[in-house]
């Protein structure tokens, strides 16, 4: 639990290269992430963020491509049992996807609440619901609102050593002054590195 709000826990993932970014010039060009994220490590760190989580907090654009790709993990021939664990778990999962542009009595995906509102506000009324963790999905606009407005709980992530040299990045100038405590590290194959940290209250 929040100790600060008593209310659910916000937790965020995100993979970034060792300058920083989570994207390198071209946003759509996602193949430096593929060597690292199918290792055990980056596998392993996911199950340990989604199976507590009962609400997924995705950003449109993330949504579309996590549940444009994910649900035909489930029936993928050879599929590894955590991304077919993960996928099922997507797909079952409440979603929340913040968005101005969608029809928000049309969402595209079941189980999605479609919301436009500022992401810090979204995220209140969620605190406020029962259940488990809120776990944003690599979605980093939301990660973004959420770490400006000290509203992260757990920040998670999966650390993969390559320099993409350019492109925007996570952690931004004007963050508050924070200080936050390691509660795992997992190195693994190709020097990935997995990480969490809770924010000290």
């Amino acid at each position: 639990m929040n100790e600060q709000t008593g209310a659910r826990r916000v937790v965020t993932n995100m993979s970034i290269s060792l300058d920083g970014r989570y994207a390198g010039p071209d946003p759509l060009d996602m193949s430096w992430v593929m060597p690292y994220a199918i290792t055990d490590v980056a596998r392993d760190h996911l199950a340990s963020l989604w199976a507590p989580a009962t609400t997924a907090l995705l950003g449109r654009v993330n949504a579309e491509g996590f549940l444009g790709f994910w649900p035909s993990v489930i029936d993928m021939e050879g599929a590894d049992p955590r991304d077919v664990g993960f996928a099922r778990w997507l797909v079952d999962v409440d979603k929340v996807v913040l968005s101005s542009t969608l029809d928000p009595d049309q969402a595209p995906w079941e189980r999605t609440a479609v919301v436009d509102k500022p992401t810090v506000e979204a995220v209140a009324d969620l605190r406020a619901t029962d259940g488990g963790d809120i776990l944003v999905l690599s979605s980093a606009s939301v990660i973004k609102d959420l770490l400006a407005a000290d509203q992260v709980d757990r920040l998670a992530l999966n650390v993969f050593p390559i320099f993409l040299g350019d492109g925007p990045r996570l952690f931004d100038g004007g963050l508050s002054t924070a200080k936050w405590e390691l509660v795992s590290q997992t190195a693994g194959e190709h020097g990935t590195l997995a990480l969490v940290y809770d924010r000290v209250r």
